[in-house]
C-alpha cells in the first residue's frame, strides 16, 4: 500500500524535521495566525446560536440539546433551520458551565486550539494520502512524503478562509467536524495496519470505530458524512489498487447534467476564495453576488476558467502514466470536492450560495494539491530554488497576515460589518447589520442611513423596514413608520414584530381600532409574545379600558413573569384609580419576581405612602435610591412622603436634591416653596 519514493519531495524549501518538530511547527502556525481573535465579542450568528439560546444554560434540561436544532428551536417547529448539531451545542453548554456564564473568551480559545489540533492531524492525513499506507515494525504510519505534508499542513493552518471558523464561535461546528471528520479517516487507514505478524484481513473494529466517529462528525455539522466518500476513494485507489487510467476511460463517456450556469459561477467563487483569500465577507447573499442573466455577462469566462481547470486536472488524475501523480491528484480532488458536495446545491437546496465556513474542510484538498505543485517545481526548477524558496516564504507571510488581519476584524460586530461593505456593497444584509451595529450602539441618524440603502437594494426586505420604522417611530416621523411597516407585513404576513410595531406606531396615530387589529394580528402569529400584550394593555389604558389593560399585562406577566413594565404599569394604573389595596398587593407579587427593580419599588412606596404606611414606604423608598441613587423622582416623592409625615427636615433635604437632579422636575419646586414657607411659619413662631 505504500508508493514508491517520492523523488520530488526532497526538494521542496524546507527544513527536514522529525514528527514531533513537523507537528509543533504547525501548531505555532496556527496558533500565531488566529490568537488574535482570542478575546473577540460575541459576533454575527454567535448571537443566535449562543447568546440566545436556552440550550446552554444549565436551568435547560440537558435533553433538550438532543431534541432542538443548532439554533435552539425544537426541531418539530415550523421556524426550526433543521440543522441537528447537538456535539458543538454541547461543548458550547460546557464553556458556559466552565466560565460561569457567557464570556466569549473560553469560547474563541477553545476554538483556536481546535484548529490548531486539526491543523497538526492534516499532517498524518496527508501524509497517507501523498505518500501511501506504510507502517513500521511497531506498527506507526510512515511517512514517506514529510515535507509535501508538512507543507500542505502549514498551507491548511494559515489559510485566510478558516477565519470565520475559527473566529467566529459557531465555527465551532465546522471544527468539531473536521477533528471527527480527521479522526474517521485515520481509524479506516488504521484497519488496514498489516505487518509481518499480522493477517491480511482488514480489522472490524477500526471500521466500527470509524463509522462512530463519523456519526460524530454528522452530530456535530451535517458535512460529516462526507467522510465516507473519502474512505471508499481511499479504499478504492490504495487499498485495492484500482486502475484509475482504465476508469478514466469509462467515466468520460459519462453524461454530466450540471449545466446551471449560475450554480457554475458559484463554484468558480469558492474556487477563487481558496486561490486567492484576500476579499473575504461575513455574508455573501442578498445581491452580494449578481446573477448572470446573459451568456454575453463577462463572469462567463471565470466559469470556463474554471472548469478549464478542472478538466486538466481531471485529466491527469485519470490519464496521467505517472502512478503516484494519478493517486495524488485523485485523492487531492476527491478531498476538495466530497466535503464540498452537501453545500453545492445539486442534491437538495441549501440556504446560501457562497459561504467560507463551508470551504474549511475542502480546503484540505486545495492545500494538499498547492502543496504537490510547488513540490513538482521546485523538482523541475532547481536552478530557480531560491527564487522558489522567496515566492513559497512570501505566500506564507501573505497567508499569515491576511489570517492576522482578517481575524482581528472578527473581534467585533463593527469591524467585522464595516468590513463587508468594500467587499460586498450590493449585498442588503450587510448594510443592515452596520445599520443595526449603529443603532445598537445608540447612533440611529447613522443607521437611518444603511437601513435606506438596504430597503433599496432589496425593496421586499422586511426586516430592514421593521427596524427603519422603528427608528422613525422614536424621530416621531409616524406617517412613513407606518407605511413601511404596512409594506413589511404585506410582504410577510406572518411576520408578528412587524404587526405589534405597526400597531405601536398607529396607536402613536391615535388610530386605535387599527392599532389593536394590528395588535391580535401579531398575536395569532406568535401566541406567547408578552410584549405584544404589554403594548396592547397599553392601548386599552389610552382608551380608558381598564380591565382589558390589567388582563393585558397580567398576561404578559404570565407569559414572561420578569416583565417588569407590565407589573409596574399595573401598580400605576391601580394606584390611579384609586385600587389600593389590590395595587399593593401586585406591587408586592412583583417584587417576589423581581427583588431588585427599583422601579416597581418607587411605585409600590408610592400607593404605600397614600395608605398612611409611611414607614414600610420610607423603606422602599431608600431601597430604590440604593439601587438607582440618582433618580430625581425618587427623591422628590421621598420628600413628599416626610413633608406628609412631618419629618420637615428630611423632606427639605430630599427636595433640594431633586431638584439639583432635575430643576425641572414637574411639582417639585412647588412643593419645596411650599415646605420653606411653612419652616419660616414655624421658625417665625417659636419663641
Amino acid at each position: 500500500m505504500a508508493l514508491t519514493e517520492l523523488h520530488w519531495d526532497h526538494h521542496i524549501p524546507l527544513p527536514k524535521l522529525g514528527p514531533v518538530q513537523a507537528k509543533v511547527t504547525v501548531a505555532v502556525v496556527a496558533l500565531l495566525c488566529f490568537i488574535n481573535s482570542y478575546d473577540g465579542e460575541f459576533v454575527f450568528d454567535d448571537s443566535e446560536a449562543i447568546v440566545n439560546n436556552k440550550d446552554l444554560k444549565p436551568a435547560t434540561p440537558l435533553s433538550n440539546i438532543w431534541q432542538n436544532d443548532f439554533w435552539g428551536s425544537n426541531l418539530s417547529s415550523n421556524s426550526s433551520h433543521k440543522s441537528y448539531r447537538p456535539l458543538t451545542v454541547l461543548t458550547f453548554r460546557l464553556n458556559y458551565l466552565i466560565a460561569g456564564g457567557l464570556h466569549p473568551v473560553g469560547f474563541h480559545v477553545l476554538n483556536i486550539i481546535l484548529h490548531a489540533v486539526i491543523s497538526v492531524l492534516m499532517i498524518d492525513v496527508f501524509a497517507i494520502l501523498v505518500g501511501g499506507l506504510d507502517y513500521d515494525e511497531r506498527g506507526w504510519t510512515v511517512n514517506h512524503a514529510p515535507k509535501t505534508s508538512l507543507l500542505a499542513a502549514i498551507f491548511f493552518a494559515a489559510h485566510p478562509v478558516h477565519t470565520e471558523s475559527v473566529a467566529g464561535v459557531v465555527g465551532r461546528a465546522d471544527l468539531l467536524c473536521a477533528l471527527f471528520f480527521q479522526l474517521s479517516f485515520l481509524t479506516y487507514c488504521k484497519a488496514f495496519n498489516k505487518g509481518s505478524d499480522r493477517d491480511d484481513r482488514f480489522s472490524v473494529q477500526w471500521v466500527v470505530v470509524s463509522l462512530v466517529l463519523c456519526a460524530a462528525a454528522m452530530l456535530c455539522k451535517e458535512q460529516g458524512i462526507t467522510v465516507l466518500g473519502v474512505n471508499a476513494a481511499f479504499d478504492v485507489l490504495l487499498i485495492c489498487n484500482v486502475n484509475v487510467y482504465e476508469l478514466g476511460h469509462k467515466l468520460l463517456f459519462r453524461k454530466n447534467s450540471l449545466d446551471i450556469v449560475n450554480y457554475n459561477y458559484y463554484y468558480s467563487l469558492n474556487a477563487w476564495l481558496l486561490l486567492c483569500p484576500w476579499w473575504l465577507c461575513f455574508d455573501w447573499s442578498m445581491g452580494c453576488v449578481p446573477l448572470i442573466k446573459s451568456a454575453t455577462d463577462w463572469r462567463v469566462v471565470w466559469l470556463l476558467l474554471l472548469w478549464c481547470f478542472l478538466i486538466g486536472l481531471i485529466n491527469q488524475a485519470l490519464c496521467s502514466p505517472d502512478s503516484q501523480r494519478r493517486r495524488t491528484l485523485t485523492l487531492g480532488l476527491v478531498l476538495l470536492v466530497v466535503p464540498f458536495l452537501p453545500a453545492c446545491n445539486i442534491f437538495f437546496r441549501v440556504g446560501f450560495v457562497v459561504a467560507e465556513r463551508v470551504l474549511y474542510l475542502s480546503s484540505a484538498g486545495y492545500c494538499l494539491l498547492l502543496a504537490y505543485s510547488l513540490g513538482h517545481c521546485c523538482h523541475r526548477w532547481i536552478k530557480y530554488k531560491k527564487l522558489t524558496c522567496v515566492m513559497l516564504l512570501g505566500l506564507l507571510c501573505m497567508y499569515v497576515v491576511r489570517c492576522a488581519l482578517r481575524s482581528h476584524q472578527w473581534r467585533s460586530e463593527q469591524s467585522l460589518f464595516s468590513s463587508a461593505l468594500s467587499v460586498c456593497p450590493l449585498n442588503a444584509k450587510v448594510h443592515y447589520n452596520v445599520g443595526k451595529n449603529l443603532a445598537d450602539r445608540g447612533n440611529t441618524t447613522a443607521a437611518v442611513k444603511y437601513y435606506r440603502e438596504a430597503v433599496r437594494l432589496h425593496p421586499n426586505y422586511v426586516h430592514a423596514m421593521n427596524n427603519l420604522g422603528n427608528i422613525l417611530k422614536e424621530q416621531n416621523e409616524l406617517t412613513e413608520a407606518e407605511q413601511l411597516l404596512s409594506k413589511a407585513v404585506a410582504v410577510q404576513p406572518d411576520f408578528a414584530a412587524a404587526w405589534m410595531n405597526l400597531g405601536i406606531v398607529q396607536n402613536s396615530l391615535r388610530k386605535f381600532d387599527a392599532a389593536e387589529e394590528s395588535y391580535w394580528n401579531a398575536l395569532r402569529h406568535r401566541r406567547k409574545y408578552p410584549d405584544c400584550y404589554y403594548n396592547l394593555g397599553r392601548l386599552y389604558a389610552d382608551q380608558n379600558r381598564h380591565v382589558d389593560a390589567l388582563n393585558a399585562w397580567r398576561n404578559a406577566t404570565m407569559l414572561k413573569p420578569d416583565h417588569s413594565l407590565a407589573w409596574n404599569n399595573m401598580v400605576i394604573l391601580l394606584d390611579n384609580t384609586g385600587n389600593l389595596g389590590q395595587a399593593e398587593l401586585i406591587g408586592r407579587e412583583a417584587l417576589k419576581l423581581l427583588p431588585n427593580d427599583h422601579t416597581i419599588m418607587f411605585s409600590l412606596a408610592n400607593v404605600l405612602g397614600k395608605l398612611q404606611k409611611y414607614k414600610e414606604s420610607e423603606s422602599f423608598f431608600l431601597h430604590a435610591l440604593r439601587i438607582k441613587p440618582n433618580a430625581a423622582s425618587c427623591h422628590g416623592n421621598l420628600a413628599v412622603l416626610y413633608h406628609r409625615w412631618g419629618k420637615l427636615e428630611l423632606a427639605k433635604k430630599h427636595y433640594e436634591l431633586s431638584l439639583k437632579l432635575d430643576p425641572e422636575a414637574p411639582g417639585t419646586r412647588d412643593n419645596y416653596n411650599m415646605l420653606r414657607r411653612k419652616l419660616d411659619q414655624l421658625k417665625h413662631s417659636a419663641p
